[in-house]
């Protein structure tokens, strides 16, 4: 395919240099003919120039003048019209009367002479008459030879006469065909009489009138060659001086000593052999050029393949070093993550150790306590009225030790597996038994809670009295958050989105930092100060949502709030107890 372009490109680079080129040949060639057409119009004017005035001349003798009145001898006249004739060489000079008949001239003594000859048909006669001088190219009546004739009028008194002299160009027209030069000479009329080609003489350049023919066959100017039936050389009017034939170009050009044309002509066989020969050699440089094009980009693209496969293996060392280095990573990331999962079973066992320790102390205090708690009882009762500091002391050791059982009863809860039963209730009621259960603590810190509940009816599967403890729990967590803000809020929402109960309990307080969010919900994880909390409470609400099939999702922003999200699934129509 691309042999194929390079083909049409030479053939085209070929047809344009042809046309560039065959106009440049011609233009060449118009500019040597002109040249050609300047010479031979000098030459002509030259030959026609050098006798141009002896007509005059020799009809001022008076040899000349006597014979034309009548009163000299002809002898003398003929005599003396071939001694000027052989010393000037003019091909004939005769002397012609008013009538038109010859009564001397330079060939009286040769066959086909002049002499007695009328001429008074010829156009030089004619217009040496009318006007002093006359001109005209014709093949001779008399001689059948033909010449140029220059005339003059002779004017001796009453006496009129015409002496005429007649030029042979045809030494010119050997010239012209010695040097093998395709000039011509046309009369006024257009009809080629001088030419370098035989095969151009006596034809007309175009086509002539009738009246034309008319006139050239009354002036017997072109006798014999029958003039009317030769084809014009011109294939159309000349556009100025340029002309074309059948496979030539021609300048035209006039002779004003004449009153004719010269022509100047080209084949154009030569100027195409001059454009093929250069349309060749533009395709040959064409095809050279895209050979070298196509070579140097084929050599591009070797260099360009090697460049390549050497980026690729490149390409492939720099991806093998990198999984290398992944791989690297990997093994150590892998190392880092089996020390962490060592660590964490560590500290699993460790918890589990701990829970088990828990669940015994917890039983053993438990009974204790309870004693404890029953004989400081007895003992508040046995007071007097005025031992006020005593029952107080005996109030705060109460308090303590109900603070125990309180965590006992966590800590048994959160340990103990108990059966879960899940009934048919309705959210807003746990929801407004914990608001109830924390409104002592919210009114001390002067919050009112913001609640926000359907007034239809959310029914789940769950506990009410562990839902209760849930709900608690978080609004406990969520005023000790703002206990410190300066003007704290809580709120609380009930919600249903799609076939899930969504309750969303938020605070403004100060958040939980990013880093320990993750572990809030793990046991004994507490971001409370030192005796204020176990880390339990978050840790027994994710154990009593998952016996529901429920949620619990933390967010929060530091500085900004917390918001803590239970989702638990709507209870199907039918459901009652499980």
């Amino acid at each position: 395919m691309t042999a194929l372009r390079h083909v049409l490109l030479a053939c085209l680079s070929a047809a344009l240099v042809w046309s560039v080129a065959l106009f440049l040949a011609i233009g060449t060639a118009r500019e040597e003919l002109d040249q050609t057409l300047l010479l031979t119009t000098r030459a002509v004017e030259a030959e026609i120039d050098r006798l141009r005035a002896l007509p005059a001349v020799a009809a001022e003798d008076a040899r000349v003048r006597e014979a034309l009145s009548g009163t000299g001898s002809l002898e003398d006249a003929n005599a003396y019209l071939e001694l000027v004739a052989d010393r000037t060489g003019a091909d004939e000079l005769f002397l012609i009367d008013p009538s038109g008949e010859t009564i001397a001239a330079s060939n009286w003594n040769e066959p086909g002479s002049f002499v007695g000859q009328n001429y008074a048909f010829r156009p030089y006669f004619q217009d040496a008459l009318a006007t002093g001088r006359g001109q005209f190219y014709a093949i001779g009546v008399t001689t059948g030879v033909p010449g140029y004739f220059l005339s003059a009028r002779v004017d001796i008194g009453d006496s009129v006469g015409v002496m005429v002299v007649k030029l042979d160009l045809r030494p010119l027209q050997e010239t012209w065909r010695a040097a093998e030069a395709d000039v011509a000479m046309a009369d006024e009329h257009g009809v080629v009489f001088l030419s370098a080609r035989p095969e151009w003489q006596y034809r007309p350049l175009l086509g002539l009138s009738p009246e034309t023919l008319d006139h050239l066959v009354a002036t017997r100017a072109y006798e014999g060659v029958g003039l009317g039936e030769t084809a014009p050389l011109l294939s159309g009017p000349p556009d100025g001086i340029d002309a074309r034939g059948d496979g030539w170009i021609a300048r035209l050009g006039p002779v004003v000593a004449t009153g004719g044309q010269v022509i100047a002509a080209r084949p154009m066989r030569g100027l195409h052999v001059i454009a093929l020969g250069w349309a060749a050699l533009a395709a040959l440089a064409t095809l050279a050029v895209a050979a070298t094009l196509k070579g140097i980009e084929q050599r591009r693209q070797i260099i360009a393949m090697r460049l390549s496969q050497s980026e690729r293996l490149e390409a492939m060392v720099v991806k093998r070093t990198e999984d290398l280095a992944r791989e690297i990573e990997a093994r150590k990331q892998a190392e880092t993550d089996l020390r962490t999962a060592q660590e964490a079973l560590i500290h699993t066992e460790k918890m589990a150790a701990m829970g088990r320790m828990s669940a015994a102390i917890v039983h053993e205090i438990s009974q204790p306590l309870a004693a404890m708690e029953a004989t400081l009882s007895a003992a508040e009762l046995g007071l007097g009225s005025d031992d006020g500091k005593t029952s107080g002391r005996i109030g705060k050791a109460r308090d303590m030790i109900r603070r125990m059982q309180r965590t006992t009863k966590h800590l048994k809860s959160f340990a103990r597996k108990d059966t879960v039963e899940l009934n048919r209730i309705d959210l807003r009621a746990p929801v407004q038994s914990a608001l109830d259960l924390v409104q002592p603590r919210a009114k001390a810190l002067g919050v009112a809670p913001i609640v926000q509940m359907p007034t239809d009816p959310v029914c789940v599967m769950a506990g009410s009295i562990r839902m209760e403890q849930v709900l608690a729990n978080l609004l406990l967590n969520a005023l000790d958050a703002v206990e410190t803000t300066t003007r704290p809020e809580v709120g609380v929402t009930l919600s249903v989105e799609g076939t899930t109960a969504v309750i969303k309990v938020r605070d403004n307080g100060i958040g939980i930092g990013e880093e320990v969010l993750p572990r809030v919900a793990d046991p004994f994880f507490s971001t409370k100060q030192a005796g204020e909390g176990l880390g339990l409470g978050l840790a027994i609400c994710k154990v009593i949502l998952a016996d529901f099939s429920g949620t619990l999702d933390i967010r929060s922003t530091p500085q900004v709030g917390t918001q803590v999200i239970l989702s638990v699934p709507i209870a199907s129509f039918g459901d009652e107890t499980t």
